[in-house]
């Protein structure tokens, strides 16, 4: 997060707002039934007793003097390829600044040991430089996967699709101290879909991947078919 705030700066005022604590796998899960508090840091951070989508929907809708321009969720730490977008928190933060009619872009790291963030956020203020020349259609989220490789290293960028993985391997089976059984969730599946055009085979081969989405989850190819179905069963 620093890393890309220090990045920012050369350009941009920026406003942080982030969870108190890792919130990986939160989707776009908003707290409803105990009040959140946001608390300023020293750094001038705001800490927020919840899910990276709270902490979007409060920025937006009361807690910032100034309504952004922007969101720019991450810098993720792992990635966010093919299916994983059902789930991050990452993806989930910018497409709730989507809803609330702000551009908006996510961004994570791909890599084992995550050396290179510094990559990560040159990548973001090009884009930005980009965006700033010619504006993207404001109903596209930009979700953004890195190699975690140096800055020089970086194949360039392609526009991909999401790609798919298999189904999550089964969970883990253990018991508490109390010999309670407990769980614990498995690991995601490995690549499936993961040919060229997709987001996990650019990244594959040092190229910046990026995957222009949208919140409207219509599936148009589908409804003719559906309104068939629906007037042919009994």
């Amino acid at each position: 997060m620093s890393c890309l705030v220090d990045a920012l700066h050369g350009i941009a005022s920026v406003s942080v707002v982030v969870p108190d604590r890792n919130r990986s796998g939160a989707s776009n899960s908003l707290t409803l039934d105990n009040p959140i508090r946001a608390t300023e840091m020293d750094n001038g951070y705001v800490r927020v007793n919840g899910t990276p989508t709270d902490c979007v929907h409060l920025a937006i809708t009361g807690l910032l003097e100034k309504e952004p321009d922007m969101v720019i969720a991450g810098i993720n730490a792992g990635a966010n390829l093919g299916d994983d977008v059902l789930y991050s928190g990452t993806v989930a933060a910018a497409v709730e600044g989507r809803f609330l009619g702000l551009p908006a872009l996510a961004v994570s790291l791909v890599g084992k040991e995550l050396n290179h963030y510094d990559t990560a956020a040159r990548v973001v203020c090009d884009l930005l430089d980009k965006l700033k020349e010619k504006p993207l259609d404001s109903d596209i989220i930009l979700n953004i996967n890195v190699p975690d490789i140096p800055y020089a290293d970086i194949a360039g960028m392609q526009v991909t699709r999401l790609g798919h993985r298999h189904r999550a391997e089964p969970v883990v089976k253990a018991r508490d101290p109390r010999g309670h059984r407990i769980y614990w969730i498995g690991e995601s599946g490995a690549e499936l879909d993961a040919g060229p055009g997709t987001d996990f085979h650019a990244v594959n081969h040092a190229f910046v991947s990026l995957t222009p989405m949208h919140v409207d989850l219509t599936h148009y190819k589908a409804m003719e078919a559906t309104q068939r179905w629906l007037e042919t069963v009994k």
